[in-house]
């Protein structure tokens, strides 16, 4: 591991810029500056755009900032998590890229364990990810987490799945980022923010191979007002992320958009079971039939989803009719609260069958494809 005894030693290793977008972000900010700033690994500048907040979000951060002369404070018009990133991108002086939201948290060894891996891969290696646990208001996780080891040219996994799963659990190497152009600003023009990190991921994907940390080192925030939450723009901006990749890859079957479509309204469907809205995770199971009518039925979890969902939808209309309240929810704080980060590691059925199907998914869905080799750039960004 990278031994960092002192500020010399520190400073002998590779700069990494944290960005941090954020909008109206005072509930959360200082955690998660506090979870960037506490990492081992210190030779960090941390930039911190606020995108024309009119909240608390300007004098938090300044305060930090006054503090800690690693933070960076910069300011612009509301435009955008992209708009956001990309300024702070284009400030930023170091090797590695690593962005994280305003809400979200990294546990303390998340960017010493991804340069370790930076330092240990060979030169076309552009990017490399942790594994996350969604938490919730409080940093408690929720038990929802997501762990894959999928590696290398991941091309067309991507595009049928983003096994990274958020913005926050990614390291990339400027070179690369500087290929590809950044993130997309057009998607919130379009009223379509949501995929912007799958997005870039995909663009990453076609010059550089991927790399994976194998630990729980991403905190994910779950809330019902996060941008995660907001299903309808999320869905809008993956189909237009879509049509970008096809017109790029007229190569890659049809079929694949479907699946990819399905899996994200899978998805969708967990998320509003989660917070107990029957009726969208009801919607969400049929978007995912409509895009793709195999796959779905394949797996175990589209079948509970849709049994517990209409239990739930048809008890939650009966007490409405007879004035009854509504039961307290199995995920309420107190449940919640005895779940640690710990509990989550010692689940290794659950983590290696997850893992499992990953890799399989890795394996079969070029093959099945029946698709000619994508040509990638891999070689050509410079350590």
């Amino acid at each position: 591991m990278i031994t960092m005894n002192s500020d010399r030693a520190a400073s002998t290793l590779p700069l990494v810029s944290v960005i941090i977008p954020a909008y109206n972000a005072e509930a959360f900010i200082e955690k998660t500056l506090n979870s960037v700033l506490s990492q081992t690994y210190q030779n960090l500048e941390v930039l911190v755009v606020d995108d024309g907040s009119h909240d608390r979000t300007p004098e938090i951060i300044k305060s930090i900032a006054q503090h800690d002369k690693r933070v960076i404070v910069l300011h612009q018009k509301n435009a955008g998590v992209a708009a956001a990133r990309n300024l702070g991108i284009e400030k930023s002086q170091g090797e590695f890229i690593a962005p994280i939201d305003a809400d979200d948290i990294w546990y303390p060894e998340n960017i010493e364990k991804q340069v370790q891996c930076f330092l240990e891969s060979e030169p076309s290696v552009g990017l490399v990810y942790s594994w996350s646990v969604d938490i919730d208001q409080d940093d408690v996780p929720t038990g929802i987490f997501r762990a894959a080891k999928i590696e290398g040219e991941v091309y067309i996994t991507l595009v049928c799945h983003n096994f990274i799963g958020n913005a926050s659990a990614s390291m990339i190497r400027r070179d690369c980022f500087e290929q590809v152009g950044g993130y997309n600003c057009q998607l919130k023009e379009q009223a379509a923010q949501g995929c912007e990190d799958w997005d870039l991921y995909l663009r990453v994907a076609e010059v550089c191979q991927f790399r994976v940390v194998p630990d729980f080192l991403i905190g994910y925030r779950k809330i019902t007002n996060s941008m995660s939450r907001d299903s309808t723009q999320m869905a809008k901006s993956h189909h237009l992320v879509m049509q970008a990749v096809r017109q790029r890859h007229p190569e890659i079957p049809t079929a694949l958009y479907g699946f990819s479509s399905s899996s994200l309204s899978i998805y969708f469907a967990h998320q509003s079971h989660y917070f107990q809205d029957h009726k969208t995770t009801l919607f969400w199971l049929w978007q995912a039939i409509k895009s793709d009518f195999v796959t779905p039925y394949l797996r175990l979890g589209f079948y509970l989803l849709a049994l517990q969902s209409s239990l739930g939808l048809v008890l939650q209309l009966m007490r409405a009719r007879v004035g009854v309240a509504k039961k307290p929810s199995l995920k309420s704080k107190e449940i919640k609260n005895k779940m640690t980060l710990d509990d989550i590691k010692r689940q290794d059925m659950a983590i290696n069958l997850k893992l499992l199907v990953g890799d399989a998914f890795h394996y079969l869905i070029p093959k099945l494809a029946r698709t000619k080799k994508i040509k990638l750039k891999y070689g050509t960004v410079e350590r």
